[in-house]
């Protein structure tokens, strides 16, 4: 059994408690060799409340302290990550805990992405991963299909797999239409900045 680990910075008084909105913090590494100090002191200093730990890989869905976060927190409350990796596995898993969190009138702040749902930009930013998660999943369909009239056509060919434009596309958007840094969006979208810039290149090259 992986330990779990409530952390309390400050004490509030009960009433405190009761009344007034906390940031309530997560942290995760994926194993007992890594260690939780980084994010539990940028939580800290982000104003947390309390936070809760785990020490598993993000893959597994039995989280015992992201369980008891979700139990803890209360309408109003604001769940503070260091980044986005601690708390979701992949852009579909981002979008269904924001929604989890939007029905429990629970806010978000990841504090590497700068994304913070108390504001209209964080909010807006989350609508517009939603889109563009929907954008991707109808590129894979369209490029499924004509991957199977192509190997039925011509045969399949080998060579080295290529970075998914669907994710080099969800960077793009990301990167021209909001104030995330490079380093952020393919965080996010899970691609290289190498390709991702080689891709924009390309891409204005073809425009022109």
């Amino acid at each position: 059994m992986c330990p779990v680990a409530e952390v309390t910075f400050r004490t509030m008084s009960m009433s405190e408690t009761d009344l007034a909105p906390q940031r309530i913090g997560y942290a995760r590494v994926s194993s007992m060799g890594q260690n939780l100090e980084s994010q539990l002191d940028a939580l800290q200093q982000a104003g947390c409340a309390k936070v809760f730990t785990d020490t598993m890989t993000g893959a597994r869905m039995d989280r015992p302290g992201w369980e008891r976060l979700l139990e803890y927190m209360r309408p109003g409350d604001t769940l503070v990550v260091t980044e986005l990796s601690r708390m979701t596995r992949s852009l579909r898993d981002l979008l269904e805990t924001g929604t989890t969190l939007e029905h429990r009138h629970v806010n978000l702040l990841s504090l590497r992405e700068n994304i913070d749902t108390t504001s209209a930009t964080g909010r807006c930013f989350l609508a517009m991963m939603g889109a563009i998660h929907q954008l991707e999943r109808e590129l894979r369909a369209e490029r499924a299909a004509a991957g199977r009239a192509s190997a039925k056509a011509r045969g399949r060919t080998g060579g080295r797999p290529r970075t998914d434009t669907a994710k080099l596309e969800t960077a793009r958007v990301l990167y021209e239409n909001t104030d995330q840094t490079a380093a952020q969006v393919c965080a996010i979208a899970g691609v290289g900045r190498r390709t991702f810039f080689a891709y924009l290149t390309a891409r204005r090259k073809a425009s022109k």
